[in-house]
């Protein structure tokens, strides 16, 4: 079987472009599937267009085991030679973004915001890391294509190609390569090679959102020098210009996000993250969609007090293996004694807590119940009722589902949980000391 630097065994080839070949391969050592992408032999023969994409390939090649995020393709190998260069990546079994760019094959417009949302998160993390992309275009998405349950395309998404970042500090005048990226998603300070921060690529994520829900870039040109002057001097249209059934809400945030002076653009990827959360509230988008998107359930998690100390990486993991549900008022919860298989936390509503008709607590939205049986195994049962006192909604997390979470994540609960448990013992003191 051929290999790709004598140990990555070759499937197939993915695809191919001017400079580089993807393959899916075997790695006999982890035992996993991989995606290869080498640069051609005739590339790496050419003086400088070979200096600039092993440039390009050691930029991305550094990145190997910093990006660890469930929204960013992970790099676990590379190498640099004369004769071979080549980098090792996460496989993502699907495709890009791309085919999804085009009016005969939009996505919901749900799920077009739910994606921004997820990439806002992602590059925000990239950029606390001090890393900026600076070559977001839907080419460089990719999309798990599955079957969803809404009749479309589902999947998740995992940015890639970072071989063109920025990286801050002592490397950053290194890492900065002109005339690398598209320059239809280029931001106005991109196309003039001014000092680039995180704006640039919120600009580039406002022009693949404007795509994703009109199936047309915002600028039309015949040339590249067309594009560029309409980019730094030409305002775009509004998205709902071009499609009358987006509500005014996705305008506001694509016009944010692509003003041509950084001072007007959102300043913050959490201002962009924001925006997108609330337009999921806007009773204009989709508003008898009954499935809470990804979006919704990360934002009101990282809103929890409970979950301060959580990683943005464990919150997406909650939000992968929890369940969200409603009750109307006087649903039991929890019975006493029955199993205690999971803990439920309290989005919406309020709930009490009794004990053979004992009122113990209530407890509203934030709050976490039913952890004590889900901790104590040799215990695993309720000790009290817990009863719905208005109409409630909440997210359930299985016992199983948190065992089987990451190490980081677990702790975090349990951490969490020692602090609940302090603040109600707190609380009987004050109580007692009353009595």
């Amino acid at each position: 079987m051929k290999t790709i630097g004598g140990k990555y065994e070759i499937f197939r080839q993915l695809g191919q472009g001017a400079t580089a070949a993807v393959y899916l391969c075997f790695d006999p050592f982890t035992e996993r599937e991989v995606a290869v992408k080498r640069i051609l032999p005739e590339v790496l023969q050419d003086r400088e267009r070979g200096k600039q994409f092993r440039h390009l390939l050691m930029n991305e090649a550094a990145l190997a085991g910093k990006l660890i995020h469930p929204h960013i393709v992970q790099i676990f190998d590379a190498v640099i030679g004369a004769d071979e260069s080549y980098i090792v990546m996460e496989y993502i079994q699907g495709g890009t973004l791309e085919p999804f760019c085009t009016p005969a094959a939009l996505l919901p417009i749900e799920r077009v915001v739910e994606i921004i949302f997820k990439c806002t998160h992602a590059l925000e993390y990239a950029n606390r890391l001090g890393i900026t992309h600076r070559d977001i275009k839907p080419a460089n998405i990719l999309f798990a294509h599955t079957d969803g349950p809404r009749g479309y395309a589902d999947g998740e998404i995992k940015i890639s190609d970072f071989g063109a970042c920025i990286q801050s500090g002592a490397e950053q005048a290194r890492t900065q390569v002109t005339g690398v990226g598209s320059p239809a998603y280029m931001s106005p300070q991109q196309l003039r090679e001014e000092a680039l921060d995180h704006q640039t690529d919120i600009y580039s994520l406002g022009v693949v959102m404007f795509q994703l829900l009109t199936g047309r870039l915002p600028f039309q040109a015949s040339s590249n020098y067309s594009m560029i002057y309409q980019i730094c001097n030409i305002e775009p249209p509004l998205p709902s210009a071009l499609r009358d059934d987006l509500p005014p809400a996705l305008d506001a945030i694509v016009y944010r996000a692509m003003r041509k002076e950084t001072e007007q653009r959102y300043a913050t990827w959490q201002e962009f993250a924001h925006d997108l959360a609330q337009a999921f509230r806007n009773q204009g988008l989709a508003p008898h969609q009954p499935v809470i998107q990804d979006s919704e359930k990360f934002e009101t998690l990282r809103g929890m007090r409970f979950f301060d100390e959580f990683s943005d990486v464990e919150i997406w993991e909650i939000v992968r293996f929890a369940r969200w549900e409603a009750a109307i008022a006087g649903t039991h919860l929890m019975r006493d004694g029955d199993p205690g298989n999971h803990l439920i936390f309290l989005v919406e509503g309020c709930a009490q807590v009794c004990k053979e008709d004992r009122i113990l607590d209530e407890l509203g939205p934030g709050e976490v119940i039913g952890e004590m049986a889900v901790i104590d195994r040799r215990h695993p049962r309720r000790g009290a009722d817990v009863v719905a006192l208005t109409d409630v909604r909440f997210v359930m997390i299985g016992a199983q589902s948190l065992n089987r979470s990451s190490d980081a994540c677990r702790m975090h609960f349990y951490q969490g949980f020692l602090r609940v448990l302090a603040e109600r013992l707190a609380r009987t003191n004050v109580l007692l000391s009353h009595t």
